[in-house]
């Protein structure tokens, strides 16, 4: 049986049984065009931990005297479709081929899997050491072209170094697309340099909320940190190494309370003194809602104008969120604009945001994806849907002709419990344990075969009002999020006849490989006494959670 993760398409020794390629100081790397991302993250992540040094061999086309791993793209002449590759282990060497830049690089992941859970470390732990590899015939490619992990940054800030580790965890998975949760109540993330008070106030809070909001404990230190434009612009290129797109998120027009903070004016003045508002220090649906005003669109389309210049992703994600609309029933402006604009009702005070934003950034080439709520009110021409409630709102969308993010909460919300046991820290939401997260199925079975096509990805979320560090990121994400990345990625049966019992032994290598990259995760047999956070309110939910 292999051991990779996530499970190929297919697996096929090859020869003899045991035969193996040896390599050593001798193994040359050779790139073909197009596959520089692949060859430089051999050199630098499998080069440190192998201590191979893996140099070009004759550029003259001459023999080399030892093994040799090759890179090609080979596209659609090869049979290779996107992000799809082939790799081959012989006595001649390593050959990985792919239909893309990006097939080669999850090729070259593969290939660090083959060599075994020391091949994940940052140095050598036996320098000089023999590496081999069995004959083996791989041919794999990915069932969705999204294959997704949310980091929300606006509860609990991550500095930019755990952003980049993330992306590296990521690309170990095979995962593509890094959505980044930007702005909140809580917290303004991303420097917007024509609204500097954004981030001077809207990115720090005097204290924070210690559990769920019912908690009576508090964490009185000020939290807070933003990313600088070249922060930004560091992390997309390091994503794009690793064939990551980067999908920021600004939200609007609810979880805007950081940035109303900053600017009172963005709120709706006529019912709330919202120059007395600060940054949120406590969790929920926040009841502050942006101001349907053009002076708020114009705020805003500087905010995106921006956004645009260092997200160069086809998708900007645009939130659309739990908007509560107590403000606008409230507030005569509102109900004034409301009737100017014919919209009918606060719905359709909320889809006027949201079309303003699609139509804004069609022009720009780009496309608005959002939670579900954007559906109410009628959903905008161009939109992608994030499906987050369950199903219900994904099967609209794609039944209307637009894409589908499956991403719902009853099934891959990671900062929901793993266990129902005790020792959790911070227990939230329903027990999704990593066989429930490997039988979940992203595409609905009421679907026809033109609306499944839709749905063109999957990702997990990862909410941090509850997760303070990195550590306690690692703790909700891991393993949960390899058993998500082969949903993602590997052809697997229904729900039903999914083989959790292999993919668990699977995962038993797979424990040591994170254990290599030095990620906190949930042990099998429930957390370390360090990973509790006894005394801490939650709010776990009981039960099997309805589909949505």
């Amino acid at each position: 049986m292999h051991h990779l993760i996530p499970a190929p398409r297919t697996h096929t020794a090859e020869d003899a049984p045991g035969a193996r390629l040896a390599l050593g100081p001798d193994t040359a790397l050779r790139s073909g065009a197009g596959t520089g991302t692949a060859a430089r993250w051999l050199r630098a992540a499998v080069g440190a931990a192998t201590g191979l040094a893996q140099p070009e061999p004759p550029a003259d086309g001459g023999a080399h005297p030892g093994p040799v791993v090759d890179l090609r793209i080979v596209g659609e002449a090869g049979r290779l479709g996107a992000e799809a590759y082939r790799l081959t282990v012989s006595a001649d060497g390593v050959l990985i081929e792919g239909g893309d830049a990006a097939g080669v690089f999850w090729g070259a992941q593969t290939l660090r899997q083959l060599l075994g859970p020391d091949a994940f470390r940052r140095a050598p732990l036996n320098p000089g050491r023999a590496w081999s590899l069995s004959h083996v015939r791989i041919e794999d490619a990915p069932r969705f072209a999204w294959r997704g992990m949310m980091l929300d940054v606006a509860r609990h800030f991550m500095p930019k170094e755990g952003v980049l580790r993330q992306l590296d965890l990521m690309a170990a998975h095979k995962l593509n697309v890094f959505h980044f949760h930007l702005t909140d109540d809580q917290g303004w993330r991303i420097d917007i340099r024509r609204h500097p008070e954004l981030v001077r106030t809207g990115s720090w809070r005097p204290r924070s909320k210690w559990g769920h909001r019912a908690s009576e404990l508090w964490n009185d230190t000020p939290h807070g940190g933003y990313y600088s434009h070249d922060d930004i612009r560091e992390i997309v290129a390091y994503a794009a190494e690793r064939h990551i797109t980067v999908v920021p998120e600004i939200e609007i027009p609810g979880h805007s309370q950081a940035a109303i903070a900053a600017y009172p004016e963005l709120g709706n003045t006529d019912v709330t003194d919202t120059a007395s508002l600060g940054v949120w220090d406590t969790w929920g649906i926040n009841p502050h809602a942006l101001a349907p005003t053009e002076d708020t669109l114009r705020f805003y389309e500087g905010v995106f104008e921006e956004v645009l210049e260092l997200f160069p992703s086809p998708f900007i994600h645009v939130g659309g969120d739990e908007c509560l609309k107590d403000e606008w029933k409230a507030s005569p402006a509102a109900q004034a604009r409301i009737a100017e604009l014919g919209v009918g009702d606060e719905d359709g005070l909320q889809s006027w945001f949201i079309r303003h934003f699609d139509t804004w950034l069609t022009a720009r080439g780009r496309r608005l994806i959002g939670w579900d709520e954007i559906l109410e009110g009628g959903l905008a021409e161009g939109a992608t849907v994030s499906s987050w409630r369950g199903y219900s709102g994904g099967v609209a969308a794609a039944r209307a002709g637009h894409d589908v993010v499956m991403c719902p909460e009853q099934q891959v919300y990671l900062n929901y419990r793993e266990d129902g046991g005790p020792d959790e820290p911070v227990p939230i939401g329903y027990v999704r344990t990593l066989e429930d997260v490997y039988r979940f199925e992203p595409v609905p079975p009421e679907l026809t075969e033109t609306e499944a096509a839709h749905v063109i990805g999957v990702q997990a979320n990862v909410w941090t009002e509850v997760l303070e560090n990195q550590d306690r990121v690692d703790y909700q994400l891991y393993p949960r999020l390899a058993a998500l990345a082969e949903v993602a990625w590997s052809p697997l049966p229904a729900s039903a006849q999914r083989d959790f019992a292999a993919f668990d032994a699977r995962m038993q290598t797979h424990y040591r490989r994170l254990d290599a990259l030095g990620v906190a995760y949930r042990p099998p047999a429930g957390p370390h006494p360090w990973q509790r956070r006894p005394g801490v309110l939650g709010r776990p939910f009981e039960g099997e959670p309805q589909p949505g």
